[in-house]
């Protein structure tokens, strides 16, 4: 049994986490962080839940760059191959499910 409050999560540096759960490959992970990430592809399927702040989601379809505001509340699925980054507006907290030790 655990429980987590989302908005009071910090970490010691962008994009810190903190494990919830692995289940049967899948990891859910609880991330704090002030700074973009990087673009990349994951191994699977991702979800991104924003649970705290607004984020700037970036992605490419067919090669063309789009750009989509997240606020709390607000969940952003990346399919296999969906290449893209998260820019935070200030302080963010997302839970990220994805393949256990995905990039």
């Amino acid at each position: 049994m655990q429980i987590h409050r989302s908005k009071s999560f910090t970490a010691e540096r962008p994009w810190g986490a903190i494990d919830i759960a692995v289940m049967n490959g899948i990891s859910t992970r609880l991330h704090w962080t002030d700074q973009p990430y990087r673009w990349h592809v994951n191994d699977g399927q991702e979800v991104f839940a924003v649970m705290d702040g607004r984020v700037d989601m970036r992605y490419r379809q067919d090669g063309v760059e789009h750009s989509v505001t997240l606020e709390a509340g607000d969940i952003f699925y990346a399919s296999v191959g969906t290449e893209h980054v998260a820019h935070p507006i200030g302080e963010a907290r997302i839970l990220v499910v994805e393949q256990q030790g995905s990039v």
